[in-house]
């Protein structure tokens, strides 16, 4: 089987990448910017935002399966018509699609999201998400899109971040409920919903909420690092406009997968 993965220098690109090779798979990621260091991957250079090279490359690499992670924060080319590129260019080539998309896309309630909950973006992240998983909807009704939170595991920038906060070089917020998944575990989620025939939106995430500044308290424990100064502040006192309470439900992923989604604490324990 041939799996191409587009973003495979990003974090969870490269863990897709590692474990679809150790299970036998023939891998070809693309980058962008960064060359790959992923032994046993063919790795191709691609512009996402170029519709042309995408349809270029999906037809001379002919993959069986594509797993699709483009985004970049502050770039709507990028995350939503880069989506878009790669949605159409895998249904031209019969390729299964496995779109990697986020909580971001909602804006915070008290009760958790279930995965067919529609999008409800209030800043221009979310809101690039939200027109991504439409484009790949309305493109390729039989592709998977995996909704998923804040990813965890070694050289995630999610922990870096929580060590900046301990160290004051950063800010956590005490308002901002996420799900945590483990890079591995979203990983290995990723690789069976390829082999599966899942359809539409799929909430991906770890069972255990908790804030940013949750967070780093366990990453303070998991390393043995004084949390007296973290420095912490809530989203409107930062004035800022981002999802508070958002919480996915994945426990239809979690009877669906052989893969277990650990919860965070359980991640971090020391």
């Amino acid at each position: 089987m041939t799996l191409l993965v587009v973003g495979a220098s990003g974090f969870l690109g490269r863990e897709v990448c590692r474990r679809a090779l150790a299970g036998g798979r023939r891998v070809v990621g693309t980058y962008h910017a960064n060359p790959l260091g992923t032994p046993g991957v063919d790795a191709r250079r691609l512009d996402v935002t170029d519709r042309a090279a995408v349809r270029e490359l999906v037809a001379a690499v002919r993959p069986d399966a594509v797993v699709g992670t483009p985004y970049r924060y502050d770039d709507w080319a990028v995350t939503a018509d880069g989506a878009a590129h790669i949605a159409y260019a895998a249904a031209e080539a019969g390729a299964r699609l496995v779109h990697l998309s986020s909580d971001a896309l909602h804006a915070g309630r008290p009760a958790p999201y279930l995965d067919d909950d529609p999008p409800t973006p209030i800043y221009p992240y979310g809101a690039a998400k939200a027109a991504a998983e439409t484009a790949v909807r309305a493109i390729d009704p039989s592709a998977v899109l995996v909704r998923t939170s804040l990813i965890v595991g070694e050289g995630s920038k999610q922990i870096q971040l929580c060590r900046d906060a301990i160290a004051g070089r950063a800010t956590l917020f005490t308002d901002e409920l996420r799900c945590p998944v483990d890079v591995t575990d979203l990983a290995d989620a990723v690789l069976e919903l390829v082999d599966g025939d899942h359809a539409g939106p799929l909430n991906v995430a770890g069972p255990e909420p908790v804030s940013r500044a949750g967070l780093g308290l366990l990453v303070a424990r998991r390393f043995g690092l004084d949390p007296a100064g973290m420095k912490t502040i809530t989203g409107a006192a930062a004035g800022v406009v981002r999802p508070t309470d958002v919480r996915l439900d994945s426990s239809r992923a979690a009877a669906l997968l052989r893969t277990r989604l650990r919860g965070v604490t359980e991640l971090l324990a020391a």
